[in-house]
Order: C-alpha cells, then sequence, then structure tokens
C-alpha cells in the first residue's frame, strides 16, 4: 500500500472539510460577530468537542486502533466482527450515560469551563441553554470515532476523512435558512451541531456494511466479558489522562479568556480554525495513516520498518509544516482580513485575531510532529509514557500563561499553547530514541539544511509581497484583496518548491509503502 498516496488522500479529503470550515466560519463571523452570544456558543460547543476528545477521536482511538489491527492479524475477521460489536455496545451505553449527566449538570460544567460568563447571566444562562442542546452530539461522534477506527485498520481511508464537511454543512445550513427564523438566532448553531452529529454517524454506517463491519448492539455486560475489550478499557485509562490533560490545558485557557476582553474566546477560536488546516491536512492524515500501519508492523515484530514509518512521517511534517508556519505567521492578519472582516466583525476583530494566529503559528510544527511521534507509542499499546510527558507539556504551557497572559492577553494563551506543544514533540521524540524505537536514517543534517535555504527564500518574498499592503484598510475591495493574498500564497508556494526542486527534492523520494 502507497502510504504516500493514502495520506495524500485524506489530506485531500480533509482539505473538503477546512474548506467548508472556513465557509462556515466566515457565514458566522458576518452573521454574529464577536460577541458575548458567539463567546457562549464557542464555551458550549468547548464541553461537548471536549468529551467527544475524550471518549472517540482521543483515548479511544488510541487504545482501541492497536488492538483491533492485533486481532485482525492474528485471529481473523471473524473474531474482528464479534469485537467491533461488544466495543461498540460498551461505548454506545457509557456515552449515553454521560450524556445525560452533561445535560442535567450544564451549570457547573459551564462555570467550570468559563467562570468570565457569569458576569453577565444573560451569556451565561445562553451557554447553558446551548450546552443542553448539544449535549448528544458525543453520542453520535463517539460511534462515528469507532466506525472511523474500523474504517481506516481496514485501509478504508476515504469516508472517514469526507463526513467531517457534514457537519460545516450543518452549520452553513442552520447559520442562513434556520437562524432568520428563531427568536434568538444564535441558537441555530446548536442545532447545527446536533444535525450534523447525526448526518457524520449515518453516512458512515453504509461503509461498515459494505466490509461486514455494521456493529450490532447488544448489553453492556456482555461485552464487558470480552476479554479483549477489557484489554481495550485497561488502555484507555492512560489515554484519558493523557487526552484529558491536553483538554485541562484547553479549559484553562478558555476559562481565562473568559476573564479578558468580550470576545477573546471568539478570536482564539477563528485562529484555532485555521490553524485546523495545516494540523489537520498533515498531522491528522499522516496521523491516520500511520496508526494502523504501525500497529500492524507491531503485531508482525517487523521493527526496521516500524522506524522507517516514523522517520518518512517526520521528514514529510518537517518539509511541509515549517512553511505552513512560516505563511500563517507572516500572512495572519491578511488572511484574518479577507475571511472573516465585514458584516459585525471589524477591524479591531481583524487585529486581535491574528495576534492569537501568530501565536499558535510559531508552535505548528510541535502540533504536528506531536500527531505523528505520539502514535510510536500508542502502536506499541505504550500510553502511560506519553501520559507522563503530557503532563510536563501541560505545566510548560500554564507556566507560560503566568508570564504571557498580563503582558499580550489573549494571544499570550496561543503562544503558551505553542510552547507547550514544542514542549510535547520534544519529549515525544527523546523518549523514542532513548528506547531504540526510532533511529533517524542517515542525510538528516543535508535535508534540513535544504528545507532551511528554501524556508529563507519563501520568507524574503513573503515579506518584500506583502509590506506595503494595509489589508484591514482594503475591506471594500474584497476581490482585490483576496487576489493579492492568493498571489502571495502561491508566489511563496512556488518559490519554496522551486528552491527545493534545485536542491534535488524529488516527490517520488517520499513515497513509502505499507506491508
Amino acid at each position: 500500500m502507497n502510504l504516500l498516496r493514502a495520506a495524500a488522500t485524506v489530506s485531500g479529503l480533509t482539505l473538503a472539510s477546512r474548506v467548508t470550515g472556513l465557509v462556515r466560519d466566515l457565514i458566522i463571523s458576518r452573521v454574529f460577530g464577536a460577541s458575548a452570544e458567539t463567546d457562549a456558543f464557542n464555551v458550549a460547543f468547548r464541553l461537548p468537542n471536549l468529551l467527544r476528545r475524550l471518549f472517540a477521536e482521543g483515548a479511544f482511538q488510541q487504545a482501541f486502533v492497536p488492538i483491533l489491527a492485533e486481532v485482525r492479524t492474528r485471529e481473523g475477521d471473524g473474531r474482528t466482527r464479534q469485537l467491533v460489536d461488544h466495543v461498540a455496545s460498551a461505548l454506545f451505553w457509557v456515552v449515553l450515560a454521560t450524556s445525560i449527566i452533561g445535560v442535567a449538570a450544564a451549570p457547573v460544567l459551564v462555570w467550570l469551563v468559563a467562570a468570565g460568563l457569569a458576569r453577565d447571566p444573560t451569556a451565561f444562562d445562553l451557554a447553558t441553554l446551548m450546552t443542553r442542546w448539544m449535549f448528544p452530539y458525543i453520542l453520535f461522534m463517539s460511534l462515528v470515532a469507532l466506525s472511523a477506527g474500523v474504517l481506516n485498520t481496514f485501509r478504508r481511508f476515504a469516508v472517514p476523512a469526507v463526513t467531517p464537511v457534514l457537519l460545516n454543512v450543518s452549520f452553513i445550513a442552520c447559520a442562513i435558512w434556520l437562524a432568520p427564523q428563531m427568536s434568538r438566532p444564535i441558537l441555530a448553531l446548536a442545532v447545527a451541531v446536533v444535525a450534523g452529529g447525526v448526518l457524520q454517524l449515518a453516512v458512515q454506517l453504509p461503509a461498515l456494511a459494505a466490509i461486514g463491519m455494521l456493529p450490532r448492539l447488544g448489553g453492556l455486560r456482555a461485552a464487558l466479558q470480552d476479554a479483549a475489550v477489557r484489554r481495550i478499557l485497561a488502555l484507555m485509562l492512560p489515554a484519558l489522562f493523557a487526552v484529558s490533560v491536553a483538554q485541562v490545558s484547553i479549559i484553562i485557557n478558555t476559562n481565562i479568556a473568559s476573564h479578558l476582553a468580550v470576545g477573546s474566546v471568539t478570536w482564539l477560536a477563528f485562529a484555532d480554525r485555521l490553524m485546523e488546516f495545516p494540523t489537520a491536512l498533515l498531522g491528522v492524515a499522516l496521523g491516520t495513516v500511520l496508526l494502523p500501519s504501525l500497529s500492524k508492523a507491531n503485531a508482525e515484530a517487523r521493527h526496521d520498518d516500524y522506524g522507517r514509518l516514523l522517520d518518512w512521517g517526520l521528514r514529510l511534517t518537517l518539509l511541509i509544516a515549517l512553511p505552513a508556519a512560516v505563511g500563517l505567521g507572516m500572512l495572519a492578519e491578511a488572511m484574518i482580513a479577507v475571511l472573516f472582516q465585514g458584516g459585525r466583525f471589524a477591524a479591531h476583530d481583524v487585529t486581535q485575531t491574528a495576534q492569537a494566529l501568530t501565536g499558535y503559528a510559531i508552535g505548528l510544527f510541535g502540533l504536528i510532529a506531536v500527531k505523528i511521534l505520539a502514535p510510536g507509542f500508542y502502536a506499541r499499546q505504550d500510553i502511560r509514557t506519553p501520559v507522563k510527558i503530557a503532563v510536563v507539556a501541560l505545566l510548560a504551557t500554564q507556566a507560560s500563561n503566568l508570564v504571557l497572559v498580563p503582558l499580550i492577553a489573549h494571544a499570550g494563551l496561543a503562544l503558551s499553547v505553542s510552547i507547550g506543544a514544542l514542549a510535547n514533540a520534544a519529549m515525544l521524540f527523546a523518549g523514542l530514541r532513548r528506547r531504540g524505537v526510532y533511529r533517524p536514517s542517515p542525510g538528516w543534517p543535508v535535508f534540513t539544511a535544504k528545507v532551511a535555504i528554501a524556508l529563507a527564500a519563501m520568507a524574503l518574498a513573503l515579506w518584500l509581497g506583502g509590506r506595503h499592503i494595509h489589508w484591514t484598510e482594503m475591506q471594500d475591495q474584497w476581490p482585490l484583496r483576496a487576489a493579492l493574498l492568493a498571489g502571495l500564497i502561491v508566489g511563496g508556494a512556488a518559490i519554496y518548491a522551486a528552491v527545493l526542486g534545485l536542491l534535488g527534492f524529488r516527490p517520488r523520494d517520499f513515497v513509502n509503502r505499507a506491508h
């Protein structure tokens, strides 16, 4: 299997998701602006998203995929089907109970995530109401994560990669058509979240049926009697803690932002949306492809292939993540102005969001590298080591907050996230090297030097091209502003690629085939 082609497929489909996500945020920014109501929505959406990452994309995937791959390799598809049935049953009943508790405890949860909203009782009550509406989202998304884990293990990457588009389509439809019909238009976004979860699950089911893995729900007791399910649960406990550490950092940052200027939570959310482009296109795509392949290599004791897969992922990360970080940092104001300025989203909001984006861009390489390095532990069913590292990264993030937030407010929160991500990646890399799991292949110093030369050429071109453009003053010239931004992006990318080509880089050098 050509891993570069598989990663490109996932990345391309993820691009569709992120493009529709940008359209979604463009519409939301113009319709709702950066206000107390949008802060309330972002706080409310943070809660089900947090639990989705705990029960679904985070801890569950890390524990489920390696054992599923092992069971399929050693015991065949019949036993794999049985395991999927049992895991689906356990996941369904546990998450259903969690959803019910979340609806009942919504006021307490909102206060824990964003105590600053309490200074505006209307915003706090709105966040509580939307939290209750959106909590069932985690049930649908947990089952979507189960489906994605199964499909990725069977090397069916396309459907899981494209399903997030449906959430964005739901947002767009509800913001345009449903919001004007509601007495409180912002509530349309809560409806969009639940509808998007239903749509994402619905599109996965036919794909599971096509490979004979459509789960049949049973009782919780029967599911827990399966030894493999108990192994997954045993791995999930440290994985839950690992993911919880990252989510605790997000909660702390959201809470701090809720005490800053009105709009801070929204500025950070829009900046984070742009960061999701490279992190998803490269980090998520490579992580999605690598985890099943690493798990299979570990199950078959192919240790050389294991290290080779990690080396391939890290080279691609360096090659693509660094120019993305430079581009986001240097064009932050341009991107925010072109995408979001207009309607209720003013020039001041552009400036504040651009500051947050610049802070995030500094740590982009770390954010993506973690998604490559952590599977190096997960595939070996070692989740405790990433947990310990994540705790240290959390402490580094919050220590940075103590220094940076008083100096640069919400932008300090973004920069602290970057510092924590870089520390996390560095410690994961050192851990893999120390255990002998990963040994860098020859040629890394020359490879890094060539990338640095190409980066310098690209950065110079972006600086020369954009230094005299006043992006926020061109609000009434959107086509020209968009054309200038597109020209800078295409020109910078072309110069980077051309310099790499002159230095001897060829796409075929990065083809990697999994067994």
